[in-house]
């Protein structure tokens, strides 16, 4: 399907592997510019190789204060432009409430939270002049709370909030701003989680695959794949509602 983002520039955070890497490869396809970002060179050189469009990869870390604002300049000074935002970065501990520290609070919130902020503010006068759109890539634990998730939650649920925050503000600008909360992706991570559980409970991979999925009320995972496609419509024109579109009362 054409979405008609040939030669738009998009920056994706967090797209060495995973649902980030997806989003890389699916907004390439339709032949988006991309700058991807994540802190290992060597996982996003191999994502730059499965790329259909140009796409420079910047080994950076977002905790970094300035970081943010060093991105959105590398993707100016190359492109010229910014048209998309995806703000994936961001993998938060999980554990015991009572067991993680002010620095696992801290690391979570700094990647992930005000990593989205300081690239949404670093990116925000090129997308206005644009018109471009912000997707932040946040979780269901943001609105659905769970006991061995507090961090990722937490965060979740201060990233949908900035994120209506954002959509209100961008009525001005024209910036259209949305968020994706995936549930269980079938990710590297998730091979992770299944794995401890497997061990846990003397169960096989598989089976361990089948009660988690039963446990949580879904028949399978999603893929990388489905969020990756979610992200190229809200980014393309697609999503635009048609302002002489009226509803039936």
């Amino acid at each position: 399907m054409d979405l008609h983002l040939k030669n738009k520039v998009a920056i994706i955070t967090g797209a060495s592997r995973g649902i980030g890497r997806s989003i890389a490869q699916t907004l390439s396809a339709e032949g988006v510019q991309l700058v991807i970002a994540a802190r290992s060179g060597e996982l996003l050189d191999e994502v730059v190789k499965s790329c259909d469009s140009e796409a420079i990869p910047v080994a950076i870390d977002l905790r970094d204060e300035d970081a943010p604002q060093r991105l959105i300049n590398i993707a100016v000074n190359h492109f010229g432009r910014i048209d998309v935002l995806v703000n994936n970065a961001g993998a938060t501990k999980r554990g015991d409430f009572l067991e993680l520290t002010e620095a696992d609070w801290k690391d979570g919130f700094d990647l992930k939270f005000f990593g989205a902020v300081r690239c949404t503010r670093a990116a925000w006068p090129y997308l206005k002049v644009n018109k471009g759109s912000v997707v932040n890539i946040v979780g269901i634990g943001g609105r659905t709370g769970n006991a061995e998730f507090s961090i990722g939650g937490s965060v979740n649920a201060a990233i949908l909030n900035l994120t209506k925050v954002l959509a209100d503000r961008g009525i001005k600008d024209g910036i259209r701003v949305n968020a994706i909360n995936p549930g269980s992706i079938a990710t590297d991570r998730l091979q992770t989680r299944l794995k401890h559980l497997a061990t846990e409970k003397n169960i096989s991979i598989a089976e361990a695959a089948k009660e988690m999925a039963l446990k949580q009320d879904i028949e399978r995972f999603g893929t990388p794949e489905e969020v990756a496609h979610v992200v190229a419509f809200l980014a393309s024109s697609a999503a635009i509602v048609d302002p002489d579109f009226q509803t039936i009362d």
